[in-house]
């Protein structure tokens, strides 16, 4: 009855638009709170050494395991419209799979193409904004949830990609031509994402600007962490921890994945879920 309401409330008020992919059942999607909020900082940085693992130790470089990935992507999706069990494991195994997917991307356009870091960066505003968010439905599912869930229509892939390609390639810039490197490139970019985050959690997230802002915040942020965490270019503890790409990337892994399963969702929501 609640889903009908909800379908019967956005025709009404035209904030339905057109979706090339069904979204998510309402149960397998996690409520926007401080869970989420650190859930998506580990999935940043996991993201970003597992893009650069496949790349490097897969041999798929920088483009050629795109394609894998979209095939993953879709399987994914298909997946989680015919599974019968409540789990939000289906959302986050997404947002692993764009996250890697945005990694290489930003490193196709900046490393293998060459472009440069501020071309790539005003590229991808310019896609946001006038391409993505227009047709982007809010942040959250509208009247009739009582949670703050985003609304996972294909244009909310869509921006989650763009925004995670966009991160990246600020991460990088700030790294690599501001010449912070990487360790303080992550002070800087997390100290941007708090304020960001700070300033939408006051706003209670009720608008796309506040909710996307952070996602490219702690993109950008998870950039720089996972390649500190991972290399060290030149001797200094702020370089890097140099840990090596495998062992970082199951580091970031083991840390993602024990952080869902310990901090379980509110009991009243999602009871069930991952």
């Amino acid at each position: 009855m609640a889903e009908g309401v909800q379908v019967l409330n956005e025709r009404t008020i035209g904030q339905r638009p057109y979706s090339f992919i069904q979204r998510m059942r309402s149960s397998n999607v996690p409520t926007v709170d401080a869970r989420y909020w650190s859930a998506i900082t580990l999935a940043s940085i996991f993201g970003c050494n597992l893009g650069d693992c496949l790349s490097f130790y897969a041999h798929w470089n920088h483009w050629i395991g795109l394609a894998p990935l979209a095939a993953t992507f879709a399987l994914l999706v298909a997946g989680e419209r015919r599974s019968t069990r409540a789990t939000q494991a289906w959302y986050w195994i997404v947002v692993i799979v764009l996250r890697a997917t945005a990694t290489n991307l930003a490193d196709l356009a900046t490393h293998t193409f060459e472009w440069p870091y501020v071309r790539v960066i005003l590229g991808l505003v310019v896609l946001q904004i006038l391409v993505v968010w227009p047709v982007l439905p809010r942040p959250f599912l509208p009247a009739g949830d009582p949670t703050n869930r985003p609304a996972t229509t294909g244009w909310y892939w869509l921006s989650l990609l763009t925004a995670g390609t966009l991160g990246t390639a600020i991460g990088d810039w700030f790294a690599e031509e501001l010449h912070l490197g990487t360790g303080y490139a992550t002070l800087a970019l997390g100290a941007i994402f708090a304020v960001v985050l700070f300033i939408g959690r006051e706003s209670k997230w009720t608008t796309k600007l506040a909710f996307w802002s952070a996602i490219v915040a702690v993109r950008a942020a998870g950039t720089t962490a996972g390649d500190w965490m991972a290399f060290r270019e030149e001797p200094g503890l702020s370089n890097g921890l140099n840990l090596g790409l495998p062992l970082s990337t199951a580091l970031n892994c083991a840390l993602f994945v024990g952080l869902l399963f310990l901090w379980k969702p509110n009991r009243g929501i999602d009871s069930d879920s991952l």
